[in-house]
């Protein structure tokens, strides 16, 4: 049952992202040849950066899953003070600030210690990003899919009958479906773009997934994931990510 649990989450997220995709990104072939030209462009960064399963920080940190992540925060690896300054000030990294960043490293964080000039054409820049993306999988790589909407209250939210918010979730069957959350939630309660899930009351965790459930909240790959779980696995979920600090 798990495993046929986990297989539906993976395939059910895989079609939200698609979706989510469809109506911004270029033909199957043409992002293959935009990833090649970018992977070509990365060899002038491989001095410094790494990319790939076994990625390890050099003279700058390794560039995996770096869409969503809010900049000078990836642990191991010290970044100057003004990369760190950025980070605090709301810089995270999706589309639109990597390409600014690599046209004029120090013109975007003034600081910085990337000795680079920059890429002046755009066109180099948009294959160079389309190949670190594919180093980002998950939603947290798509801008175009607005974050997991924060803990608190909405006005929005249905209110539940007590039969479902009383529910007893198993925490060892919620931190075994956890696996697929925890591909964007950081585990350890840690920001990176994605609001954190850790610490939330078991009771607001269940409204809020049904909340996506009914669609009374938008985001299109939490409605199918939502949609996919059961009200005893929501529970369990709940009590599970109620644990964590």
């Amino acid at each position: 049952m798990s495993g046929v649990r986990s297989g539906v989450l993976s395939g059910i997220l895989g079609i939200a992202l698609a979706i989510a995709w469809a109506g911004s990104l270029p033909s199957a072939q043409a992002r293959d040849e935009l990833a090649d030209r970018g992977s070509k462009l990365f060899r002038q960064c491989q001095s410094c950066h790494q990319v790939g399963p076994k990625a390890r920080h050099a003279v700058g940190p390794y560039l995996n899953n770096i869409f969503g992540r809010r900049a000078g925060t990836l642990e191991g690896f010290r970044y100057s003070d003004a990369m760190e300054q950025a980070g605090q000030d709301g810089l995270v990294w999706d589309e639109a600030a990597l390409a600014a960043f690599i046209a004029d490293p120090p013109g975007t964080v003034k600081g910085t210690r990337m000795k680079f000039r920059g890429l002046k054409d755009e066109a180099d820049r948009t294959a160079l990003v389309a190949f670190i993306r594919q180093h980002s999988p998950g939603p947290s790589n798509i801008p175009e899919t607005p974050p997991t909407a924060p803990v608190h209250a909405s006005a929005g939210d249905p209110d539940l009958p007590e039969h479902i918010l009383s529910i007893a979730g198993d925490p060892a069957y919620g931190e075994y479906l956890s696996s697929e959350c925890v591909t964007c939630h950081q585990a350890s309660g840690e920001d990176k773009g994605i609001p954190s899930i850790t610490s939330w009351p078991a009771r607001r965790f269940v409204t809020v997934l049904h909340a996506y459930r009914s669609k009374h909240r938008d985001n299109p790959v939490m409605r199918s994931v939502a949609a996919s779980l059961t009200d005893e696995e929501i529970a369990s979920l709940a009590v599970y990510f109620e644990t964590l600090e």
